[in-house]
């Protein structure tokens, strides 16, 4: 067997020794929570790192608050105007210019073809929005 061979398989091996330890480690803390009768959302994950409810309490950028009805009502109501002077465009467009990402009019629009005041031409990524009369 040559050195490469002994090194990978070392390596192997080592790997698979850490991944015992963790799936025993996470079965250890299941029992314990069991037992204890705590919440699973509040113990730390296996990484290391916080619960999912604490890093949302705590304003991790990538878990962004819930919006308002306030909020969303204007945001709807400057989409709908956009729309009514720009017909036809897709949502990836009408995000650039608004300088929003799609994600956050995803709500918005479909809360307005829901209530009749857009309609849509076209599915998925080439769907096209248009304004109806009020």
């Amino acid at each position: 067997m040559s050195s490469i061979d002994a090194a990978i398989l070392q390596a192997v091996e080592s790997f698979v020794e850490e991944l015992k330890r963790l799936i025993q480690q996470a079965a250890m803390e299941s029992v314990q929570v069991a037992l204890t009768g705590g919440s699973a959302l509040t113990r730390p994950s296996l990484k290391g790192g916080r619960s999912t409810l604490a890093t949302a309490a705590n304003g991790d950028p990538k878990k962004r608050a819930k919006r308002t009805p306030d909020e969303l009502e204007a945001l709807s109501k400057r989409l709908r105007a956009y729309i009514a002077k720009n017909p036809g465009q897709r949502i990836e467009q009408i995000g650039r210019s608004l300088d929003l990402p799609t994600k956050e009019l995803i709500l918005p629009i479909k809360k307005l073809t829901s209530e009749k005041q857009l309609s849509t031409k076209g599915q998925k990524r080439a769907t096209m929005y248009f304004a109806k009369a009020k």
